[in-house]
């Protein structure tokens, strides 16, 4: 999974050891320029017979305080919906995989530098993800990402680090602006012989937009490498990313229009009736702080065209989120062990992709897990303890067939195994409960119990995604490729444990906060199936020209479809398998340069997910999946020194905020611009101006299975803002 730089007598050329890390050396003692890591990536990725893209570090030229949302928004067939601003959690889907899991993504392979930011259950954090420190971005959608290990519907997103050869010297930065934004940034690589190393610095800091909106991150991230014979090299990664923020929760629509400031205080009391429900965010004061320590080494060895890649990686993760009280306080600790091997043998140097291929990759981890009340945003009693192991199995293998006429046929299979265990070692007879009075929120009544009962469970999946791609070059400059694949997506921890029977006013357990005695059980463990999928897709890319085409289309028949559900409060239901949904939807990208100064580009998103025949929800939409997404750009060269651009992020039509489809969200659009200037080769400054017109628009929602009118499900997007920034290199 590397795109490495090999030294020989020859000229080098990046060779392509599984799409991955770019771990791109100097040349030594070479006749010839080697393609850049960035080049032979794009080159590769767009040899694929399915939907992949490329972010290069340029595209983000301008923006202040990127985040996975601003890197991703251009895009086609990625949407990225945020939920506080700053570097929270927002919500990431490809294809509709994971659409309704948040806070704890799953429906993706999320890496760095080729190796997991998933945890072994194939949860992971976005809010860990720093597109800010990557050189360039891979985005595989669908069974693309198979030839990585991955099985999902959604596929992956890899952020490649620079290195010291790719980036040598020295960068600082600072940013800052509205809401109390602050960034600094150091950068510093270098080379030396067959040595190279590179390591970064990133803080950012903000107030934010609302009233309950703090968020800060800490991000270090090294490599280094060697060339240690003129076919074998090597690169160390390591990173720690501190990451902490507010959960300033979603607002009634009433409120979202007149003060999308606010946070919200909870259900009032009506006669006697319980209205406009949602969680108490001043009383219980939900936050998230997340550590994670990354260490990892991949070596690559080619023999003529055979190439041999090894990985192995380690990831310690430190999660402590606290939630409404519905749900508690959860800490979960523990480390995860990734190992990939991967061969290739590729008789053509000439081609982008190896005539045959195979990976295997395994991932190993364990994790402590701890629930604990939360008493008006303080920690409570424990009331569950559980130590959780998992691990997945993926085979892949697949052949890269050329058949004449420009024809390459593409049949591929990969074999998944994986396990989830979870021992529930809380050891006491009963859990505690706690709640306050619906009609004085801060009034403590009495605290209570429940039977403990038990949580382990012991569940392993297997599922083997044979796929057949097929591309076609007519002409240089236009590939045509279909495809159909099989995908395969086992459950998470957290979609087979949950915390449940809880209220706006009540803990885990208590499904009736003025009843402490009442029997209920604060855990559903559901005995979950895997998601599994039948896609099939097609797609061109093509040049006229001046402007470039991206056009793909997908249709998925997928069964058992993970989805997380919420009540009509927003406490959590668990998650469940829906039997039968689909998934259709569109991806279009045009980009063109008009003239020597003037370029564009335009991302359209156009999604159509639905059950089918579903006894309860008919054929409705699948809550949370905006139907167009469409963002547009474009940047005009005043001078070689200065440029402007401007930016639009358009939702048209309606969202559905429950599966039942009565409650919806209104589009909206927003409109940014920016400029830089160069001052000089080593200094230059940039500003820019987000949301100008100052929209009031909610950015992203609850997804609940039945919404009540009147619930507190609308997250507001940022209002106008302002920002500048420097940038040194030398």
């Amino acid at each position: 999974m590397a795109s490495l730089t090999a030294a020989t007598p020859q000229p080098a050329h990046a060779q392509s050891a599984a799409p991955g890390a770019a771990v791109v050396l100097s040349p030594v003692m070479v006749e010839g320029q080697a393609d850049s890591a960035e080049a032979t990536a794009r080159r590769r990725l767009e040899a694929i017979p399915g939907g992949t893209a490329l972010v290069a570090e340029e595209d983000l030229a301008g923006k202040a305080n990127v985040t996975v949302s601003d890197a991703l928004s251009g895009v086609p067939g990625v949407v990225v919906q945020n939920f506080f601003g700053g570097n929270d959690q927002p919500r990431i889907q490809i294809r509709g995989s994971g659409l309704q899991q948040n806070p704890v993504e799953r429906g993706i392979l999320a890496l760095q530098n080729g190796l997991p930011l998933n945890r072994a259950d194939g949860s992971y954090i976005v809010g860990l993800a720093n597109p800010r420190q990557a050189e360039f971005t891979e985005i595989y959608r669908g069974y693309t990402a198979n030839r990585l290990g991955a099985s999902m519907l959604g596929g992956a997103i890899n952020f490649i680090s620079p290195t010291g050869s790719s980036a040598p010297g020295y960068r600082l930065g600072v940013e800052g602006g509205s809401f109390g934004q602050f960034n600094t940034s150091l950068q510093a690589g270098g080379s030396a012989g067959k040595l190279d190393g590179l390591v970064q610095f990133q803080r950012s800091q903000r107030d934010g937009y609302r009233d309950y909106n703090r968020s800060e991150r800490t991000g270090f991230d090294a490599n280094a490498g060697a060339v240690l014979s003129d076919n074998v090299t090597t690169r160390f990664f390591a990173g720690y990313t501190d990451l902490s923020f507010d959960v300033a929760g979603p607002l009634t629509r009433q409120l979202l229009e007149s003060n999308p400031k606010a946070v919200y205080t909870g259900p009032r009391v009506v006669g006697g009736v319980a209205t406009n429900p949602g969680p108490n965010v001043v009383r219980d004061r939900p936050e998230r702080e997340a550590k994670q320590f990354r260490a990892g080494n991949r070596t690559t060895a080619t023999f003529g065209p055979h190439l041999l890649d090894v990985a192995l990686g380690y990831t310690y993760t430190d999660d402590t989120f606290r939630f409404p009280i519905s749900s508690g306080i959860r800490k979960t600790e523990g480390g995860d062990v990734t190992a990939v091997a991967r061969y290739a043998y590729s008789p053509d140097a000439g081609q982008p992709l190896p005539l045959f291929e195979t990976t295997l990759r395994y991932v190993v981890g364990s994790a402590d897990r701890e629930d604990y009340l939360n008493n008006a945003g303080s920690q409570g009693a424990l009331f569950g303890r559980s130590t959780m192991d998992a691990s997945t199995l993926a085979l892949h293998s697949g052949l890269n067939l050329p058949l004449g006429n420009a024809v390459t046929l593409s049949p591929a299979v990969t074999v998944t195994h994986a396990t989830r265990e979870n021992d529930d070692t809380f050891g006491a007879a009963r859990r505690p409960t706690i709640a306050f009075n619906p009609a004085n929120p801060r009034l403590a009544l009495p605290a209570g119990s429940i039977p403990a009962g038990n949580t382990s469970y012991d569940r392993s999946y297997d599922g083997v995604s044979p796929s057949l791609g097929l591309t076609w070059k007519p002409q240089e400059d236009h590939t045509l490729y279909a495809a159909v694949s099989r995908s395969f997506e086992p459950p998470t921890h957290d979609d087979l444990i949950a915390t449940v029977n809880g209220t706006p006013n009540s803990s885990a357990g208590r499904p009736n906060p003025a009843q402490p005695g009442l029997v209920s059980t604060a855990y559903r463990t559901p005995d979950l199936k895997a998601q599994t999928a039948t896609t099939v897709e097609a797609g061109w890319r093509g040049r006229f020209g001046v402007v470039a085409v991206d056009a793909g289309t997908y249709y998925s028949w997928v069964k058992n479809e993970l989805l997380s559900l919420r009540d009509a409060t927003g406490a959590s239901l668990g998650a469940v398998n829906a039997d039968r949904t689909r998934h259709f939807g569109v991806d279009l990208g045009l980009s063109a340069f008009l003239t020597d100064r003037l370029s564009g580009r335009i991302a359209y998103t156009f999604q159509d997910f639905r059950f089918q025949d579903d006894p309860v929800r008919g054929d409705n939409r699948l809550a949370g999946a905006p139907r167009h997404v469409i963002n547009a750009s474009a940047r005009y060269d005043i001078t070689t020194a200065l440029s402007v651009g401007a930016e639009v992020d358009w939702y048209p039509g309606r969202t559905p905020v429950d599966n039942m489809n009565s409650v919806y969200t209104d589009g909206y659009a927003t409109v940014d611009l920016r400029s830089t200037y160069a001052i000089n080769e080593h200094v230059s400054v940039y500003g820019e101006a987000r949301n100008i017109f100052d929209a009031t628009y909610a950015s992203s929602t609850l997804i609940v299975d039945q919404a009540s009118p009147t619930q507190a499900v609308y997250l507001p997007g940022d209002g106008r803002a302002f920002y500048a920034g420097l940038k040194v290199s030398f």
